[in-house]
């Protein structure tokens, strides 16, 4: 039986096969990464910035159904009560009016914090998560307004982990709420099965504290606030997409940084939000912002002092971009002096 051979011919055949094929591969490739910078992010899904650490852009909506609450509008451009309130001072809660501009404060300045699991910052009611990038993944960060506990029911602090996934779950009642509701003459039941009465909502993450969980809600438009008994809420379909995502055993931080310090293209930028507690940003407070701020003020940007005492007297959580200093007229002394003086006079 004659042996048959590789000819030259088909050799440069196979060759130019091959050739045409790692080239194929690397247009994919490439049509791949283009696609991956092109493509629309879903709601609050951001790509970690390059430098800097602010994601999202603040834009205006206009309002088109004359039915439509603030709070609607809210909830479906992903933010929280607080949040939308404070963005819209002037504008009605209830009726905004059709043609009504409403401002959406989608720029964020990311927590102070390892940028790993789940980050929750009450101060701020929000909650960042961070995937693990796969192969070829851009790294990116999803957030969302949360609801936290009101006063008496504090939402505890420190490093913890997701422990377990439920769907539908069943509510049981505490008892502390279910001796103040015997005390009104209001019997609280042992247990409230999923449905509609339900406050956990359809989706329940439970994490390593006796007794907290991250869950949806029956009433979305407490979305924004301190209101619950310590537990974190969520938006149904923004719970629904944690729920689906964040795998057992996620490392969970829970923080309280009222005040965030941000860069975005050599621009100094703060977010300050109320304080938990009944108290005010005083002097110790404005001293170390601004050490966080020349920390990061890699260009020597000089920004206005008074600008910012000005917003940690009266927070709004929103991303203020800090202007230049005012110039001093010929005939005065620097406006800083007063300043100074009050920092010296703060450390005797």
């Amino acid at each position: 039986m004659a042996m048959t051979s590789c000819k030259p011919g088909r050799s440069k055949v196979a060759t130019r096969w091959l050739a045409s094929g790692l080239l194929a591969g690397l247009l994919a490739l490439a049509g791949t990464a283009q696609a991956e910078e092109e493509r629309e992010w879903p709601r609050g899904h951001f790509p970690l910035p390059e430098s800097g650490n602010v994601i999202g852009e603040a834009y205006t909506v206009t309002v088109e159904d004359h039915e439509h609450t603030l709070m609607d509008i809210a909830r479906e451009h992903g933010v929280g009560y607080e949040e939308i309130i404070n963005a819209n001072p002037d504008v009605s809660i209830w009726i905004p009016g059709e043609g009504t501009e409403v401002t959406i404060p989608g720029a964020f300045i990311l927590p102070d914090a390892e940028r790993t699991g789940v980050v929750i910052n009450i101060a701020e009611l929000r909650l960042y998560y961070f995937p693990e990038a796969r192969n070829g993944e851009t790294p990116r960060v999803e957030t969302y307004p949360i609801g936290i506990g009101r006063d008496g029911y504090d939402t505890p602090l420190g490093v913890t982990k997701t422990t377990m996934r439920l769907e539908d779950p069943a509510w049981y009642p505490p008892r502390s709420m279910r001796e103040e509701a015997a005390a009104r003459g209001e019997p609280a039941p042992a247990v409230v099965p999923p449905g509609p009465d339900n406050p956990l909502g359809r989706h329940a993450v439970l994490l390593d504290i006796p007794g907290y969980l991250i869950h949806g809600t029956n009433e979305p438009d407490g979305i924004g606030m301190r209101a619950s008994r310590g537990c974190i809420r969520m938006f149904p379909e923004d719970i629904e997409s944690v729920f689906h995502t964040v795998p057992v055993g996620t490392r969970v931080n829970i923080i309280d940084q009222p005040i965030k310090v941000g860069w975005r293209d050599g621009q100094p930028l703060v977010q300050v939000f109320k304080p938990l507690e009944e108290q005010e940003h005083g002097m110790s407070a404005l001293i170390d912002t601004i050490s966080r701020l020349n920390a990061g003020n890699a260009n020597g940007v000089a920004f206005d002092y008074e600008q910012l005492r000005g917003l940690l007297e009266s927070p709004t959580g929103q991303l203020v971009a800090l202007e230049p200093p005012p110039e001093p007229a010929s005939d005065e002394a620097p406006a800083l002096n007063g300043l100074f003086e009050e920092l010296v006079l703060s450390d005797d």
